[in-house]
């Protein structure tokens, strides 16, 4: 076999090569994109990165629901009648060429006026004549050069989103008052008399009151409001003090230039504000590009094909209708790779359903005419017709999303680290204030008051505010470089908390595709293996295409009978031999086989050879993390698939984790229920939907994804596969991170008494506190910041 890469898209051609244009193909599909690419002067494609391009899949009527006006109505951005426009979301987006070739569209399809690439969220935004095009034709252009958009229910049924602009705003507000009154208030600051005459010094000092307005009334709202709603729940948060301070500040501050006491504190007003709302704005920015609030609309099609009979004509027609449109009794057709969107009675074909995304059972099921399927199973052998028996939303997989816990909001029941320390602050402080105001008002009245308000401000937690957003910020951004991705801030302080991390096995811990396989019995001559890999090469079952990729070449030749049996094996005729491949019954053996592994047995001539067990193919470097986490975290396996690879796990893993096999979508959640009631803090570290209701119930929900933007449950983390051995790394890396917070807020405690001590003591002057608070916000956000960038660089520099 002469080894040749595709041109195209970089795949091993293997034994069929294609040629054409002095360049190696694999498929006519990659040779027919190529020769799109060159007839329309495109082929600069190949010059930004070498084989960029992925092997187009087109499926007879895959795309007709895209005919219907009202579903065309609901995924177009805009239409006046003339011309359309939609975005369109393109899982293979993936590099420069990518973006390249898709904003040339119109090179392509003349009817195409502009196309527009978000790379970041792997979408393509195209504008079109309708009358030229229709939407159908677009999508199909899409697929046929390789870039299949994903099309879902979620799609469909999403309304239109309203981005919230105010933090921006409050925080450029914030950002021009504080730079505007601190260059207002340097006259004062150096003493700089002949430009401080009388006449605009008041001036000044009124200007400085303008800038502070819109910051206290506007860009502050929220800490006053946050403070409000503690209050009213018998709650001091950290907002409490931090709104105290702001109010005392802007008080005593326009009392000072209304009688002419001195220019006030403005300056750290407006600066404590900035720099706690540029805190806020880095610790939301996180991956908007990802979804971590899934439920089933994201993976269900958004139309499916509909089977009626006219009664006049005794003919079927087929019709495109709305997912949510199919009642009981309704006849549907599902193509091959199709998801079946309801419960249903398999009625014809031959169907060979994969449930991993809902059972979490790792192999596919055939089934035969008479018996149910359940939503949620893809179909994997050509088409089949079905007949619904409930609607959408009564199937089994929507009643995933029935159970309380999807309504439970992590975030109500979780109170972060700052908050539980301002508790005790707000409280210490005031007593601070009411004691050094008291011992004042009997030394020297004249005092009280601005001890009472010194103490206020210097003391007001901006440093201890600012700490917790800018560590957990950086190390959002740290985390999402390495390909894990973070809901919020607070997921890494839960991470931090927890001592239990349950694993789900297939997806999670193992790899999608299954490479071991072993052979066991009689040694197979080379005429019965030619015939073994010819008779397999005709069926398109799962086990069957593994297991001939690892079978030796042969030559390819024309079986004399060729017979598949539905649930129990293929058979193969070439002149006098045969040979059978399936089940131990179907092949003759007498009795079954001891071992609970998936395996395919073989007979040749009537005579039994052996068997092929599949052995699951475990993820790159799982005995090592496992042994790391046994020693930190109790550790556990729950998984939907039976025990056979019980015996092979406790060799592979250390011998305190326990495994549990058979375990349905529901058990998953009430074990881990079941944790938390025993005080115990879990993780679960899943990957399909069957894993949804697990992922929702423990304090941290991971999703393994071989495609972090397409297919991961509802979550609070998004784990890449490619990943998985660097799992310990992010853990460990979130309790340091937490430590680094605490010793800040020892460093911020330390700039409070600092300041306390010149407030207590009736010392404090306007050049103290303008320096001084400031100062401790900088060097906070320094600290945290170089210290996490360190933690992380020594960990994840590890081998």
């Amino acid at each position: 076999m002469i080894e040749s890469t595709c041109f195209h898209c970089g795949n091993d051609c293997g034994k069929t090569i294609i040629n054409f244009d002095q360049k190696a193909f694999c498929c006519n599909g990659c040779k027919t994109v190529y020769d799109i690419f060159s007839s329309n002067d495109l082929s600069c494609y190949y010059d930004l990165q070498s084989a960029p391009g992925a092997i187009p899949e087109t499926i007879e009527g895959k795309y007709d629901y895209l005919d219907t006006p009202n579903i065309i109505e609901r995924l177009v951005e805009f239409d006046d009648g003339n011309t359309q426009i939609i975005t369109l979301y393109i899982p293979h987006i993936h590099c420069s060429s990518c973006i390249w070739i898709l904003e040339n569209l119109h090179k392509l399809q003349s009817a195409i006026s502009a196309s527009q690439v978000n790379f970041p969220k792997k979408t393509v935004r195209i504008t079109f004549n309708k009358e030229l095009l229709s939407l159908k034709e677009a999508v199909t252009l899409l697929s046929a050069i390789g870039y299949e958009p994903y099309i879902s229910l979620d799609d469909y049924s999403a309304k239109a989103t309203q981005i919230n602009r105010s933090l921006i705003y409050k925080l450029g507000i914030a950002g021009f008052a504080f730079g505007n009154v601190m260059f207002l208030s340097f006259p004062e600051y150096f003493e700089v008399k002949e430009y401080w005459l009388e006449q605009y010094k008041h001036v000044f000092r009124w200007l400085m009151f303008a800038f502070s307005l819109p910051v206290v009334l506007y860009a502050a709202q929220d800490y006053f409001v946050s403070a409000y709603k503690g209050l009213r729940s018998k709650l001091l948060n950290i907002d409490v003090p931090i709104a105290l301070g702001i109010l005392v500040l802007f008080i005593r501050s326009t009392t000072e230039i209304i009688f002419d006491l001195g220019t006030g504190f403005f300056d750290s007003l407006t600066g404590l504000v900035f720099f706690l709302l540029l805190g806020k704005f880095f610790q939301q920015k996180t991956y908007s590009f990802l979804s971590f609030e899934r439920d089933y609309k994201s993976y269900f099609p958004i139309a499916v094909t509909r089977i009626a009979k006219v009664k006049q004509k005794k003919k079927r027609t087929e019709e495109n209708i709305q997912v949510y449109d199919i009642k009981q009794g309704d006849r549907l057709l599902i193509r091959n790779e199709e998801l079946i969107p309801v419960d249903a009675i398999l009625i014809e074909g031959n169907a060979q359903i994969d449930y991993s995304f809902v059972t979490g059972e790792s192999e596919s099921v055939a089934k035969t005419s008479g018996e149910k399927l359940f939503a949620g199973g893809r179909q994997l052998s050509g088409a089949i017709e079905i007949e619904a028996l409930k609607p959408v939303e009564q199937s089994y997989l929507t009643q995933l999303w029935s159970n309380d816990v999807f309504n439970k909001d992590k975030s109500a029941s979780f109170t972060n680290l700052t908050d539980v320390i301002s508790q005790y602050f707000t409280i210490a402080i005031l007593c601070i204030a009411i004691v050094a105001t008291m011992f004042w008002l009997f030394t020297d009245a004249t005092k009280a008051i601005n001890v009472f308000t010194a103490v206020l401000i210097i003391a007001c937690p901006c440093a201890l505010a600012l700490a917790r957003p800018f560590a957990l910020g950086n190390i959002l951004r740290i985390f999402g470089k390495r390909k894990f991705y973070l809901k919020n801030s607070d997921v890494i302080e839960q991470l931090a908390k927890a001592d239990t991390i349950i694993f789900d096995k297939t997806g999670t811990i193992t790899t999608d595709q299954k490479s071991s396989i072993e052979y066991q019995g009689l040694q197979l001559s080379v005429d019965e293996e030619s015939l073994l890999k010819n008779t397999l090469r005709a069926s398109n079952h799962p086990l069957s295409r593994s297991l001939y990729k690892i079978l030796a070449g042969h030559n390819i030749y024309t079986l004399d009978e060729f017979q598949e049996h539905t649930g129990k094996g293929i058979e193969g005729k070439s002149a006098q031999n045969t040979i059978k491949i399936g089940s131990p019954g179907f092949v003759g053996k007498d009795h079954h086989s001891e071992t609970l592994n998936t395996a395919v047995h073989i007979s040749a001539n009537n005579k039994y050879k052996g068997q092929y067990i599949f052995h699951n193919q475990y993820r790159k470097g799982i005995k090592k993390v496992f042994k790391t986490l046994s020693k930190t975290y109790n550790l556990f396996i729950l998984s939907g698939d039976n025990e056979g690879e019980k015996a092979y796990l406790r060799q592979l893993l250390p011998k305190n984790i326990k495994l549990l096999f058979n375990q349905k979508p529901d058990d998953k959640l009430n074990y881990i229920h079941s944790l938390q009631q025993h005080q115990q803090q879990v993780i679960m570290v899943g990957d399909g939907l069957n894993d949804a209701g697990a992922l929702a119930q423990s304090d941290v929900g991971i999703a393994i994804s071989e495609n972090v933007n397409v297919f991961s449950p509802a979550c609070d983390a998004i784990l890449d596969a490619s990943q998985f051995e660097n799992i310990t790394k992010y853990l460990k890396i979130s309790k340091n991170v937490i430590k680094i917070i605490k010793s800040s807020f020892v460093l911020s405690f330390l700039y409070n008494l600092i300041g306390l001590y010149y407030a207590v003591t009736g010392q404090l002057s306007p050049i103290i506190a303008a320096i001084l608070m400031p100062l401790s916000s900088i060097s906070i956000v320094l600290y945290v910041t170089v210290l996490t960038n360190i933690s992380s660089r020594k960990l994840t520099s590890k081998k």
